[in-house]
């Protein structure tokens, strides 16, 4: 099974298509800046569970993010878990950095 991922930049999306098929079989929702891309949603339609829709979602997304110099805020769990499971994308985490005032 081919899975074919394409930024939607206008929905603001990744889609994932399966051998051909003109249904959309998973998203990858996003917001993006120009420093970072936050990943806020991921689902994958229940008849592709189970078949490297979301890992084909996730490495897609993750790479094009590093590609563009981008920094990766996962607040979606799928894509969170994805990168904990995959340590080769943890470079690409972003890290608050908070102020301590005197």
């Amino acid at each position: 099974m081919a899975v074919r991922v394409s930024d939607v930049p206008e929905a603001k999306r990744y889609e994932a298509r399966v051998d051909g098929e003109s249904t959309v079989a998973g998203v990858a929702q996003y917001i993006r800046t120009t420093e970072l891309v936050a990943f806020v949603h991921t689902e994958v339609s229940p008849k592709y569970e189970g078949r490297g829709v979301g890992a084909a979602l996730a490495r897609t997304a993750l790479d094009e993010a590093r590609a563009a110099h981008l920094l990766v805020l996962a607040t979606c769990p799928f894509i969170a878990g994805w990168i904990a499971r995959h340590p080769e994308y943890q470079d690409l985490v972003y890290q608050a950095h908070s102020r301590v005032s005197d």
